[in-house]
């Protein structure tokens, strides 16, 4: 993720490059010191609940003048306006908790690295600091504050993992899979002798020697724009995956697919053969952008 950072007082503008890692770190730690917050501001509260009644909108009662009955009444009355105060706050970091689960996934990280309905370990000798008090007014701004932010940075990951699910369906899209499990290369791209005339040609893709009824796999997601029979790719199928690029699937046995279909990265859409132009049973397999055909090795070296 690049953060560009552009000022007057600078010549020009900085970058500032965070990793998922990175993202997620910093989320979890925002975590830990929110639910922090949260409870010395309960701790304080429950200390405090006569000061605070009148902040919280809570009639206020003189426990001496007005009997135990009175003042209990009070003392619940009060508790109960914290603990929805506080119910809100703990709302929010549910919330976040199951938003930072996602972001990890979508980030590749092991749940067990961020368990974020566990605190962090944290420890260290204590700091012998003069003491501060917080007054009623203060703890309040401080309380909503914290509700403020907690709503900001909520929207600032909701947007986070907008962009980390855009870019992993980008991923998705891209043909860096192989589309046999099994199998070994036979002919790579680029020039060779032609099978049948011993002429110097172009290959145009890969071939995958692999047995007759090998599943074909999608490469990536897709669109079927052709599945027929070609007089020398024999049964062939085409998936369209956006962006001018193509991937191509020859000598097929079976066809599983037809055009229009919508296919995921991976799915089985047919099986090795020996059909059309073809010395012994393998997939001849092509990646095009614009018509014209790249090396697939350069999309298969990607897969990750």
């Amino acid at each position: 993720m690049n953060i560009i950072v552009v000022s007057g007082k600078l010549a020009q503008a900085r970058t500032i490059t965070l990793t998922r890692t990175q993202i997620v770190t910093l989320f979890a730690l925002l975590l830990v010191l929110g639910a922090g917050a949260a409870s010395a501001i309960a701790y304080f509260a429950v200390r405090h609940a006569s000061a605070l009644a009148p902040l919280l909108g809570v009639k206020a009662a003189d426990p001496v003048t007005s009997g135990g009955q009175e003042a209990q009444v009070y003392m619940q009355e009060t508790i109960h306006a914290l603990a929805v105060r506080m119910g809100q706050m703990q709302a929010q970091l549910l919330r976040l908790d199951g938003l930072g689960e996602r972001l990890a996934q979508l980030a590749g990280i092991k749940p067990q690295e961020f368990a974020f309905d566990q605190p962090l370990g944290q420890g260290g000798a204590i700091a012998h600091l003069p003491r501060y008090t917080l007054s009623v007014g203060q703890l309040a701004e401080q309380l909503d504050e914290l509700s403020r932010l907690l709503n900001h940075r909520t929207d600032q990951l909701h947007i986070l993992e907008s962009v980390l699910l855009e870019s992993q369906l980008v991923r998705q899209l891209i043909p860096s899979m192989r589309p046999v499990d099994v199998g070994w290369l036979s002919s790579g791209f680029g020039w060779r002798n032609d099978p049948f005339t011993g002429q110097r040609v172009i290959h145009e893709g890969v071939d995958f020697v692999a047995p007759v009824g090998t599943p074909i796999l999608a490469a990536a997601g897709g669109v079927v724009v052709t599945s027929e029979y070609h007089p020398e790719y024999g049964n062939m199928i085409e998936i369209d995956h956006g962006n001018n690029l193509v991937t191509r699937y020859a000598h097929a046995s079976k066809r599983l697919v037809e055009v229009g279909a919508i296919v995921l990265r991976g799915q089985k859409i047919g099986e090795v053969g020996n059909t059309g132009r073809s010395t012994g049973p393998h997939l001849h397999f092509e990646v095009r952008r614009n018509g014209v055909a790249l090396n697939p090795a350069r999309f298969l070296k990607a897969q990750g």
